[in-house]
Parts: structure tokens; sequence; C-alpha cells
């Protein structure tokens, strides 16, 4: 179930960010929104009841979501790790352990599907 768990979208993109937290709230999960990793940052800090991170990787600010990643991965362990690029291709060596990546565009049932199995749902 779904329902009550929270995911961190960032992405810089607006029409994606309403794509992806529209598709997500409508499988049940609590969707906080962020459109750079310093406010992702900041959110995370905000709210514990954060459980997965869904970054793109190329966006402005001060780190792309791989940078983000690592950050979440090393300040927020058990926050589950999802990335995402319509330009570029990334191997598992580097994202953090235990994340999984999504080249766009991608189905929309494979990443929930992937988010239900990393949250062990």
């Amino acid at each position: 179930m779904t329902r009550g768990i929270s995911v961190l979208v960032v992405e810089d993109e607006a029409l994606i960010m309403l794509d992806i937290a529209d598709q997500l709230e409508a499988e049940g999960f609590t969707i906080y929104q962020a459109h750079n990793a310093d406010v992702a940052i900041e959110l995370l800090a905000a709210h514990p009841d954060i459980r997965l991170l869904y970054t793109d990787i190329d966006m402005p600010g001060s780190m792309d979501g791989l940078k983000l990643a690592a950050a979440v991965r090393h300040r927020w362990p058990p926050v589950k790790i999802i990335v995402t690029s319509g330009h570029r291709a990334v191997e598992t060596t580097d994202m953090p352990n235990g994340s999984v990546f999504f080249s766009k565009p991608y189905n929309h049932h494979a990443v929930t599907a992937s988010m239900r199995e990393l949250l062990e749902i």
C-alpha cells in the first residue's frame, strides 16, 4: 500500500514535474516537489517522513542529481533513490549503492513497480 508513503520529486522542468507528481499521487504516494538540489536538501531536513528520492540529473543549482543522490545516501541512508535523465546514460557505479536509474522517456508503471520494490511494499 503506497498511501502515506512520501516521495520527494526533484525536477526542474515544470511540465515533467507535474506529470510525475500526478502519476505518483494517483498511485497513492504523498509528494514533495523541488526544482533543484538545494530545495530538495531543505525538504529532506524538514520532512523526515520522506522515504524515496526521485531525481533528474541535469538541473540548475549547487549540485546535479548524481551529487544530490550521493549526499542523500550519506546524510539519510534509509532513503531509497531513483535517478532519471533524458540526456545521458548512467552506470550503476556512478550512483549510490541500491539506487535505480531510468532513462527518459520512461514507463510510469516500471517506475512505480521499482518504487514498490525499493520500498518493499
